[in-house]
């Protein structure tokens, strides 16, 4: 698939682009920027894709993406409400004069460790989340007085996940993330049949063992718990929806109920049925 390099502006009388909601959530947009990104994002469920590190996020996500790493739009194939808030600025936003100002050492900070992606979690992301809401309702000025508040509070915080994925610097790079792409891709087609490696395998170009030894190392997983943890983030959506077990074991791929159930508590620590009533009552 087509990695896109996106042409930003910041917004006029500003030195930042903000984005609400950009709706593109039936458009896959795998690309790149030579923006800093920080993107909040609430919805019942969505796919986190940035770099090479692939995983779910439920209810809401914040995400400090560094300049040249390819990501996914965070809001990509939710079907249900989404709200979206994106800041965009210049990677040379804390490279020129802002980093001659002693107060903003740990913003600058922040900025370095952002260069290979950083997920922040807890109450971090939902207070920030919620400030990054209201910047809409505030006019340029005290916009940007806020957004270096903001990068404060995220500088400071000890909830964040270090995602240690790498900008692009090469044609290998490239080729890599290309490469995840189209597993992830192939996956989200196809989950709801039997798994067979060396399709995928022959997907991507690889043989089977080196395909196999590739995926492990980018993911920490083999293909089939890739395949499996999606299938299971797929049943939990559906038995909110109050579908049955059974029916939800096999429009999500599974072929035999035992398997299902094993595989559901594996990633969750609860069998279907008790994850159904609880969501359910």
């Amino acid at each position: 698939m087509k990695l896109n390099l996106e042409q930003i502006l910041p917004d006029e009388d500003s030195s930042f682009r903000f984005l609400l909601t950009p709706k593109l959530n039936e458009v896959f947009y795998w690309h790149f920027h030579p923006e800093i990104e920080l993107v909040y994002v609430e919805a019942e469920r969505g796919i986190r894709h940035i770099g090479d590190h692939i995983s779910t996020y439920e209810g809401c996500d914040l995400a400090l993406i560094g300049s040249y790493i390819p990501h996914l739009n965070f809001d990509y194939g939710v079907k249900a409400t989404v709200e979206t808030v994106v800041i965009q600025f210049p990677e040379t936003y804390f490279e020129v004069g802002l980093t001659r100002i002693p107060e903003l050492q740990k913003v600058v900070d922040l900025m370095e460790r952002a260069k290979t992606g950083i997920a922040f979690t807890g109450e971090t992301k939902r207070m920030a989340g919620a400030r990054l809401k209201n910047l809409q309702q505030m006019d340029r000025f005290h916009q940007f007085m806020e957004l270096m508040s903001l990068f404060q509070f995220l500088a400071v915080s000890d909830e964040f996940e270090a995602l240690n994925v790498r900008p692009i610097s090469s044609q290998t790079i490239l080729k890599q993330q290309e490469r995840m792409h189209r597993i992830h891709q192939f996956v989200e087609m196809n989950f709801q049949k039997p798994i067979y490696t060396q399709q995928i395998a022959d997907e991507v170009n690889l043989t089977l063992p080196a395909f196999c030894r590739y995926f492990k190392k980018a993911t920490k997983l083999t293909y089939t718990d890739f395949v499996n943890q999606y299938r299971v983030q797929f049943a939990k959506k559906l038995l909110i929806q109050d579908k049955n077990v059974t029916e939800t074991c096999f429009e999500c791929g599974f072929e035999s109920l035992s398997y299902f159930n094993r595989i559901f508590k594996k990633f969750t620590g609860e069998s279907p049925s008790e994850f159904r009533k609880r969501r359910l009552h």
